[in-house]
């Protein structure tokens, strides 16, 4: 029997269909099939992705609670923005290290430019204004360019021991300007004052709204509303446009006013054989023609300052929790300082020839680093290409984020990672081992920071001295009582500690064993 004119019309309306559906769902199986999956992750919502999951003022804590469901590495999607959280070394060194090419490049932060932020070269997308401030920061600040630092930062380091033992409630400020002193030497040729330094002043305002919105997650708000930099003054919300106005008046001024200083002082400087990293490029500069002459000058006034913004938040929030630590744990102090006592004796300070002999100075070092990790997240990278990595795929265009906080909290790697252990760094020997906190803390590939060597040395400079001279203790009430403190932790870009009573009463004495002369 045949079918009806109606049945055959029916089928041939039903075929079309049915093309269209086989052939999407043969595309669907060739793209499964073809396409590596994406890398595990919370569930995102329609349209807004995983942002209200996470706590955007400390996203290193949700990201490593994230990294316990779902392994090292995690996919997330924050709005529109694709988001790959890496939470181990291994992974961070296979991608950002080994496939350099496609993980150098940064991700659009809404903040930058707003708030003042854009000369920043640590921002900088891959490209040749990167490859050109690069190199002018690798020439001053390889590792052998630093070497020459070492006796400048022995010297910075004992004029804070001296301003610690004379006024040192205001350890904080010490630190500051200890950070401050040697990369405004190194970088041009300025030497700050002791106490309340104009220049150190300029920096410390400079940072104190840039580094908290200088993250994706904190960066989101401009992203979604760009309008809030529009609304007039008296309107609610108009906040961040003042805060960003604030900034850019800060960071400007940060830029231009020792990179003044140096241009006026560079002939006084070179006939003292102070030479700096912008004073010996400026030389450099005169051999250019005018159109590089002001590429050129742009580029370096931009890495200075980058410089300074690196050295002063890193090294002083480093020496804040390596005091933080001495004053909870004694037992650590004491026996750092009988360390350096046996090797170094007690009429002497230590210098860097000392610093192989000193195993346990070392180790507190790496936990100061570890134990409370001041570039928490790193600065962001961006894949430049698609990528797969153990059959995950990896999209061009994402954000890559190193969650070093996770990384420093491994318990299968740090027992008790929460506590302040030294001792983890050494073997049954009391010698270091291979595990060194420096090798993610600084970050990861061609973008990993290219100051940490000259850092790492200012550190151990700052922190050999404070122990072979002073002792820290809590601070005590007029009962005599030890006063109670929870240190607070501030957030952004950085992870520091926040100044706060009780925990600016922190106690500072001489350590009896060195006498006052020899700093």
């Amino acid at each position: 029997m045949f079918p009806s004119v109606d049945d055959r019309l029916a089928i041939l309306a039903v075929l079309p269909a049915s093309l269209v559906v086989i052939k999407a769902f043969t595309w669907f199986i060739d793209n499964r099939q073809n396409k590596p999956r994406l890398p595990p992750g919370p569930v995102p919502l329609p349209l807004l992705g995983n942002v209200l999951s996470i706590d955007t003022k400390e996203p290193w804590l949700t990201y490593t609670e994230w990294a316990a469901a779902h392994g090292d590495l995690v996919f997330v999607r924050l709005l529109g923005q694709e988001v790959v959280v890496i939470n181990s070394q291994h992974v961070a060194e296979a991608l950002m290290d080994k496939r350099s090419r496609i993980y150098s490049d940064r991700p659009y932060l809404a903040t930058l430019e707003p708030f003042g932020w854009s000369f920043v070269f640590a921002f900088i997308g891959y490209g040749d204004e990167w490859r050109l401030s690069r190199r002018l920061f690798h020439q001053t600040f390889r590792p052998d360019s630093a070497l020459k630092f070492r006796p400048m930062q022995i010297k910075r380091a004992r004029e804070m021991i001296v301003n610690l033992i004379d006024d040192p409630q205001h350890y904080h400020d010490h630190f500051a300007t200890f950070s401050s002193s040697v990369a405004m030497s190194v970088t041009y040729g300025y030497q700050t004052s002791p106490h309340n330094d104009p220049l150190v002043r300029i920096v410390e305002n400079a940072l104190a709204i840039g580094l908290k919105v200088m993250t994706p997650e904190r960066a989101i708000l401009l992203r979604i509303f760009p309008f809030l930099l529009r609304l007039p003054d008296w309107c609610w919300g108009s906040a961040i446009k003042r805060d960003a106005r604030i900034s850019t008046h800060r960071m400007t001024e940060m830029t231009d006013l020792p990179f003044q200083y140096a241009q006026e002082h560079m002939a006084e400087n070179l006939s003292l054989s102070q030479v700096s990293m912008v004073s010996d490029n400026l030389q450099r500069m005169e051999r250019l023609d005018h159109a590089s002459k002001s590429i050129f000058e742009t580029a370096l006034k931009n890495v200075a300052a980058t410089a300074i913004i690196g050295s002063y938040e890193t090294t002083t929030s480093v020496l804040m929790t390596f005091s933080l630590a001495m004053v909870l744990h004694p037992d650590v102090q004491r026996r750092a300082q009988a360390e350096i006592d046996s090797v170094v004796g007690g009429d002497r300070l230590p210098t860097f020839e000392d610093r192989a002999s000193l195993p346990y100075v070392e180790s507190v070092l790496r936990e100061t680093l570890r134990w409370h990790p001041v570039g928490i997240l790193g600065v962001p990278h961006a894949t430049s290409n698609d990528d797969t990595y153990d059959g995950y795929f990896i999209p061009k265009g994402a954000t890559v984020i190193s969650n070093i906080w996770g990384i420093s909290r491994d318990e299968k790697r740090y027992p008790e990672a929460s506590s302040f252990i030294p001792e983890r760094f050494l073997d049954v020997n009391n010698a270091l081992t291979d595990d060194d906190p420096a090798g993610y803390i600084f970050g990861f590939g061609r973008r990993a920071c290219p100051g940490r060597h000259a850092a790492d040395a200012s550190v151990w400079s700052a922190i050999v001295t404070m122990l072979a001279t002073v002792e820290f203790s809590p601070a005590k009430d007029d009962q005599g009582k030890v006063i109670e403190f929870t240190p607070r932790f501030t957030t952004g870009l950085t992870h520091a500690i926040a100044l706060a009573p009780p925990w600016s009463s922190l106690a500072i004495s001489q350590h009896a064993l060195v006498p006052i002369q020899n700093l």
